[in-house]
């Protein structure tokens, strides 16, 4: 009873969803140095979009922000009001000298969806969205245009110590993931056919402070000590510490060897589920009761309650191999697997 009512409240570890606040950054200083530029940050507001945002002003860049909640925008900051991106949107006033596009704004993955057409919704901002913001970039004049897109088009899942790399066929099992690669690709395409730059980087799930739902969810049934079905589970899963990524676009900011390129990315350490509970519980100060409970029966359970993709989610393989971004452009992560959790589960103690 105790899995089957686990199950059927557990946590999607791919869902981020949007959120606005304030933080600092601490992201080690890099050799590699950024000349002062004009950016434009779609999705300013976001849970990324506010970290790079963050980091690029200390780095004393120029940064167009864009918002589509009036209330979102900040006192004082350059910001652009976009309403939708469903819209054929007029972005001259926001490209205006612009030297460098980071586009993170988009209709996120959800777990339950209720319009009719996921999918025909999903390219309405994922693809045609992205696609009419690149065409406009690319007639100002934009030097490089970086995309955040997602793991998930390379699949859900990967086999143990096999993790995708930049070169596997890709494998889009969702509306979500299938708009990402129809973007990427009309990206590139984009790309040939006028000269500008495109950076495309596939994240996996996003970790940081601030972060909002399931893994949020975690840290608080951790907090109360409630026992969890999962001290038996010896998968592999890649993860991304927010600082780690923000790295990673700056660095594909100008870096020459990152233009028309794709980079998978994460924290370079995988960690199974087993792992990633006893990590955040060991930065609360609390002891997880995991129960021992065989990968198997959780599944079985699983079915019973209708969750058996989400269980895979969580009892599955994803990997990632990162060896691309170390090799070309020089980057490893600045903040370890370790770190970035125990950042993020003290900054989620007050919650």
């Amino acid at each position: 009873m105790l899995i089957l009512l686990f199950i059927k409240n557990c946590y999607d570890w791919h869902a981020t969803y949007p959120s606005f606040f304030e933080l600092r950054l601490s992201l080690k200083d890099t050799d590699f140095k950024l000349h002062k530029m004009k950016i434009l940050v779609t999705g300013a507001s976001g849970f990324v979009g506010n970290f790079v945002c963050t980091e690029l002003s200390r780095l004393n860049h120029n940064v167009v922000r864009t918002y589509r909640a009036q209330q979102d925008i900040p006192f004082g900051m350059k910001s652009v009001f976009i309403n939708s991106l469903e819209n054929d949107v007029n972005w001259s006033n926001a490209l205006e000298a612009v030297d460098i596009v980071i586009h993170l704004a988009a209709r996120v993955h959800v777990m339950h969806e209720f319009v009719i057409d996921p999918l025909a919704e999903f390219r309405k901002v994922n693809v045609k969205g992205t696609l009419l913001l690149a065409i406009q970039s690319a007639k100002a004049g934009i030097k490089r245009f970086i995309f955040i897109s997602s793991v998930k088009v390379n699949g859900e899942l990967t086999s143990l110590g096999k993790p995708f790399t930049e070169n596997d066929p890709v494998n889009p099992q969702d509306a979500y993931a299938l708009s990402k690669f129809e973007a990427e690709q009309g990206l590139l395409k984009i790309a040939q056919q006028t000269g500008m730059q495109v950076v495309i980087i596939r994240p996996p799930l996003v970790y940081g402070p601030g972060v909002k739902a399931n893994f949020a969810s975690m840290i608080r049934t951790l907090k109360r000590r409630l026992p969890l079905p999962f001290g038996k589970i010896y998968n592999k899963r890649s993860f991304l510490y927010i600082d780690n990524l923000v790295s990673l676009i700056v660095r594909c900011i100008d870096h020459p060897a990152a233009a028309n390129q794709i980079f998978l990315i994460s924290d370079g350490v995988d960690l199974s589920t087993t792992e990633l509970l006893l990590e955040c519980a060991g930065a609360l100060g609390v002891k997880a009761k995991l129960l021992p409970i065989p990968q198997r029966w959780i599944e079985v359970g699983a079915k019973l309650v209708g969750r058996h993709n989400m269980v895979q989610r969580l009892c599955g393989n994803l990997q990632v191999d990162i060896s691309k971004a170390n090799d070309l452009l020089g980057w490893t992560p600045p903040v370890s697997v370790k770190e970035g959790l125990k950042i993020t589960a003290q900054s989620l103690i007050k919650d």
